[in-house]
């Protein structure tokens, strides 16, 4: 393991941002996490995944750790059910693609969502009316002040929608270092009724969908509205998609009675926040290098050298003019650092 200093993070995030690490590292077992966190323990140390829920805004003034753990396996089988495992470093779309392989069914409908499988659990990450709570068995981590391993199952985790005890009561204080998952083999229960899969699915002329059918369609729909990160610097969905109460809903409807909705419960209703940004005018817009991409308006782009500082200038701008224009408040879904 090597240490190196004044390091560029620019090929580490997926905004592309040009930020400098104080000193970085990457660690490819739990032997080499532990020694690193041991002989650093006085220093301040940055958590580094797969970069691709964060905006750079500065450089980093501390010792960046990057968990690079690799390795997926079956962990055991039932008649209807098996348990799969991967380490925290695999990529979050390759593991789906080979669970998918092996006729496994659950995270399909997660398809090519940016990221590390490693931090899935922090953000609950979801997409077309799936998420992470649904199949997530438990997820080992180290413990950064001991070193010590400790396992949290699903109600350990305290989810909610883009939300987990690692982003509150648990934050900095933990790394996750491997994820299971409780996935079908069989009598899959297809998820096509979010979105525009089951268009798009029409469109494949498949009427009888499989996992593989369903993952494809997802890939396609993401890559229609989303652009690819290796070509565009973006984060996904910069924002959350606001949840109001029914009163709110229903003043707010009244005023704009094409707005799109889907009702949580009783009380709460979603609103797209890729609709409340549209609307608003900002689709498509540019400032200088930062911007808001021309198919979907959740997404921020970095069109070459924008600074982490723009392209968060824009994200309050949004903010700001979503809350004048609506009375709704949107929050980001990205972690600003």
């Amino acid at each position: 393991m090597t240490i190196q200093n004044n390091f560029s993070l620019k090929k580490y995030n997926t905004f592309g941002i040009e930020a400098k690490a104080k000193q970085f590292i990457a660690v490819h077992s739990l032997e080499d996490l532990k020694t690193v966190l041991q002989e650093h323990q006085s220093e301040q140390k940055f958590i580094l995944g797969g970069g691709s829920n964060m905006l750079l805004t500065q450089d980093i003034n501390a010792l960046v750790i990057h968990i690079d753990l690799k390795g997926k396996k079956v962990l055991k089988e039932e008649d209807d059910f098996v348990w799969v495992e991967s380490q925290a470093g695999e990529n979050w779309h390759e593991f789906v693609l080979w669970t998918i392989d092996q006729n496994f069914g659950g995270l399909e409908n997660m398809s090519l969502i940016p990221g590390n499988v490693g931090t899935t659990p922090v953000q609950n990450i979801g997409a077309y009316g799936t998420e992470i709570k649904d199949t997530f068995v438990s997820c080992d981590s180290m413990t950064i002040a001991t070193q010590e391993m400790k396992t949290f199952d699903k109600e350990d985790c305290h989810f909610g929608y883009r939300e987990s005890i690692f982003k509150h009561e648990a934050k900095d204080q933990f790394i996750i270092t491997s994820v299971i998952f409780k996935l079908t083999k069989h009598n899959h229960k297809i998820n096509t009724s979010y979105g525009d899969i089951t268009k798009e699915l029409e469109k494949q002329n498949v009427s009888t969908p499989t996992l593989k059918d369903v993952s494809n369609a997802v890939i396609a729909i993401r890559q229609s509205k989303l652009p690819d990160p290796k070509e565009l610097g973006n984060s996904g969905s910069f924002f959350k998609n606001p949840i109001i109460s029914k009163e709110q809903y229903e003043k707010v409807h009244a005023l704009h009675p094409e707005m799109p909705h889907y009702v949580i419960s009783e009380t709460e209703v979603k609103v797209p926040a890729g609709w409340l940004i549209e609307r608003a005018g900002f689709r498509g817009k540019r400032f200088g290098d930062a911007g808001i991409h021309k198919n979907q308006a959740l997404v921020l782009v970095n069109y070459g050298n924008a600074t982490g500082q723009e392209i968060l200038a824009v994200s309050r701008d949004i903010q700001a003019t979503i809350l004048r224009e609506f009375g709704i408040v949107i929050e980001a879904e990205v972690n600003v650092v």
